[in-house]
């Protein structure tokens, strides 16, 4: 089934079109998930696929979009529940 990453992304994530550039990306790797802003200013990824594509994924986070500005980057690894059909902002 693969795995599954939280992805908690600190900095200048909000305003900087971080969620719909996360969801372009994953949906390049062929992750599965969602994206959302918490109301701390960070952004949560939930994400499901092979654990090569994660690792990809949480690299790009540490990046994001030309206008973000990135702090941070935790990733939790756990196994992958298959509950997404595609990835999306929620």
């Amino acid at each position: 089934m693969g795995r599954k990453a939280i992805i908690i992304v600190k900095g200048k994530v909000q305003g900087v079109f971080f969620r719909v550039s996360t969801v372009e990306e994953a949906t390049a790797l062929g992750v599965r998930g969602r994206v959302e802003n918490l109301a701390d200013g960070r952004v949560r990824i939930e994400a499901e696929g092979t654990g090569e594509s994660l690792e990809k994924l949480a690299e790009w986070c540490g990046e994001g979009p030309p206008r973000a500005t990135v702090e941070s980057v935790e990733v939790e690894w756990t196994e992958a529940t298959g509950g997404f059909a595609d990835f999306r902002i929620k």
